[in-house]
């Protein structure tokens, strides 16, 4: 396997990336992949190597702001978040490539394929945001605790951002991917809020109704938001719809072989 990691020239500064092939660097059909909020590439790490098996070269991109990213002087908004893809396919000298996104990261390709149609071949949507203006409101009241987000000598304010990660779903399974994207996530520090401020100001819905490359739906039944996953697949019956059982919002740690399968599947047909 060859992992490699690199920077393309963003809006904002360098966008860090991390690529993976089965055989020499740039083989495979490329497959750039966008990750949720808080965290970072990492989300992927346990998938680059199954996906790379699978005749892919996957891409991990860390959104501005996260990981390796610098971050934006000013909060940006999903049309600003989509250069990110362009950014790292030129880098990389790739003319057209496939996208999948995860919660977050499914927002932001969605407007990546719409701004820039002619350099995107499918769309993988894991956990998309067809949500009603009162939902909306109900999140960005939920999440405006990001706001809050401050530095504390003891510590405690690691603590309440853990319980507050961990309050977010029951049942998880994977403590070590856990703590992974939650460390991950505490990078980001106080401009953290920015990610998913700019999702709650964008209707994917609407957005999602104007893709014109294939889509697949990717849910998992243990999501927190998998009832958003089953008003898409009702909303748009057109795409096609695939189902893992269980996990969590860490879906793609806990089940990194079927979740790239799922995907694999999809882009290679």
């Amino acid at each position: 396997m060859q992992i490699r990691k690199g920077y393309a020239d963003g809006r904002w500064g360098q966008i860090h990336y991390v690529e993976c092939t089965a055989d020499k660097p740039g083989g495979g059909t490329p497959l750039v992949l966008v990750h949720q909020s808080p965290t970072d590439s990492v989300q992927f790490a346990r998938v680059l190597q199954p996906l790379a098996r699978r005749g892919l070269r996957a891409i991990a991109i860390d959104l501005p702001g996260f990981g390796g990213s610098d971050t934006p002087d000013a909060p940006p908004v999903i049309a600003d978040y989509a250069h990110i893809v362009p950014a790292v396919l030129d880098q990389l000298g790739i003319p057209r490539a496939s996208l999948v996104g995860h919660h977050t990261g499914a927002v932001v390709i969605t407007e990546a394929a719409l701004q820039f149609p002619d350099r995107v071949h499918k769309v993988v949507l894991n956990g998309p945001l067809p949500m009603s203006d009162e939902e909306r409101g109900q999140w960005r009241t939920l999440l405006a605790r990001e706001k809050e987000w401050n530095l504390r000598w003891d510590g405690s304010h690691i603590l309440e951002l853990w319980n507050s990660r961990f309050g977010a779903q029951p049942a998880w399974t994977d403590l070590e991917a856990f703590h992974a994207n939650f460390i991950h996530g505490l990078l980001a520090g106080r401009t953290v809020w920015y990610a998913h401020d700019a999702v709650m100001a964008y209707r994917h819905e609407e957005a999602v109704d104007k893709l014109k490359q294939p889509v697949l739906l990717l849910a998992n039944t243990g999501d927190a938001i998998y009832y958003l996953s089953q008003r898409a697949r009702e909303r748009w019956p057109k795409f096609a719809y695939t189902e893992l059982a269980g996990g969590t919002i860490d879906i793609i740690d806990e089940q990194p072989d079927a979740w790239s399968e799922a995907v694999a599947a999809f882009i290679n047909s």
